[in-house]
């Protein structure tokens, strides 16, 4: 047998190299999908995952901080709205603060939303129920009655005329969400609601602006309530202020509401964004009026909402020195916004100003005349 030429020799063994090394990767392959197979998660489970949001990733919390918690009512279906509007809270404010938050609802949370909101923020978060005497019929109101009122709403296109879990929910924001023990210890309060935006970055805490300048209501928004849900608000409150004269505060507000002729223009913050001051809502003056209207039954022989039971209340007893609009604060609830028209406050923000409820607004209007006289 003559010899094998140097280059051949080369070339079969390169050969049965290559062969050898794709059987060692093929048996690697193998034992690697064996293993893959007893893995929690596929590999397309892991893509599928979201990345680390930024509001995720562990910042310095300023060391001044005021006692502020961020309290949200809602249901065990809302965690796709909250899923929009939490992110954007945390983008534009609170993941430089991780203020906590705590979810209310009238039943209990399941696990499902409780994971859920835990991995939107690095924040503390806590998870309470609210009391069933707090969410149901006080005893004196005449339930048969109550229902015919509903009925009659629902005839006539009221809108939410008909909902007894709406006035349930508007009779606890009234007088009872300060009271809720997961609130004890802080002292401002954010209301945020499910699906709401957030448009702007705040370079700032509105908490300790809220502790250093003595504000004890803010707002976003003022609107004009309907005037079927409130028929005898105004002539309930009136009544109250007549009876209680101590209420009312020597340099109040409740001008941006009487035109002059003794009745309602219907003028409110609107309520579904407020930071507010937990002492004001617990204070004395403020549960005797709470107290007052519930036992007039408004809550459920009409529709009386939160809305305008907190604006009154914020134009009768405070200064007006202690109430602030939020102009910097870009929101958004279904279907009217706030949008800075100020081209300084405008570079912080992704809205168009044009669309601001604000435009052409009497209620807001009167809110600023109130302030600079």
């Amino acid at each position: 047998m003559s010899k094998l030429r140097p280059g051949v020799l080369l070339i079969i063994v390169a050969f049965i190299l290559l062969i050898t090394f794709n059987v060692l990767s093929f048996q690697q392959q193998k034992r690697l999908n064996q293993e893959c197979q007893k893995c929690e998660k596929s590999v397309d489970d892991i893509n599928s995952l979201p990345t680390q949001s930024p509001q995720n990733v562990k910042k310095p919390v300023p060391a001044e901080r005021a006692k502020g918690v961020i309290v949200i009512l809602a249901r065990n279906s809302d965690v796709e709205g909250l899923n929009k509007t939490i992110p954007q809270l945390e983008a534009t404010f609170n993941s430089k603060y991780e203020y906590p938050y705590v979810f209310l609802n009238d039943v209990p949370f399941n696990e499902r939303f409780k994971k859920a909101m835990r991995g939107l923020s690095s924040a503390k978060m806590s998870f309470g129920t609210v009391p069933h005497e707090h969410w149901s019929y006080p005893s004196w109101i005449n339930q048969t009655r109550a229902a015919e009122v509903r009925e009659d709403m629902r005839k006539r296109n009221i809108i939410y005329g008909d909902s007894l879990p709406y006035r349930h929910m508007c009779r606890f924001n009234s007088g009872f969400f300060f009271r809720h023990p997961l609130l004890e210890g802080y002292d401002y309060y954010w209301r945020v609601e499910p699906g709401v935006d957030f448009y702007c970055d705040l370079p700032y805490d509105p908490f300790m602006y809220m502790q250093k300048n003595d504000i004890d209501y803010g707002f976003t928004i003022m609107l004009p309530e309907y005037i079927e849900t409130v028929p005898t608000l105004w002539k309930t409150v009136k009544q109250f202020m007549k009876d209680n004269p101590d209420v009312v505060h020597p340099k109040n507000l409740l001008r941006m509401f009487d035109d002059g002729t003794e009745t309602y223009n219907l003028c409110h913050f609107w309520s579904n964004f407020e930071i507010g001051s937990l002492k004001f809502f617990k204070s004395e003056k403020y549960i005797r009026y709470f107290e007052y209207l519930d036992k007039a039954g408004g809550f459920f022989y009409e529709r009386w909402g939160d809305a305008p039971v907190h604006s009154i209340a914020a134009a009768m007893m405070l200064p007006k020195e202690k109430t602030h609009w939020f102009e910097d604060i870009g929101y958004f609830h279904n279907p009217f916004r706030n949008c800075p028209t100020n081209p300084a406050l405008q570079a912080n923000c992704r809205c168009d100003p044009s669309k601001s409820v604000h435009h052409g607004n009497n209620c807001h209007n009167r809110y600023l005349e109130a302030i600079i006289r």
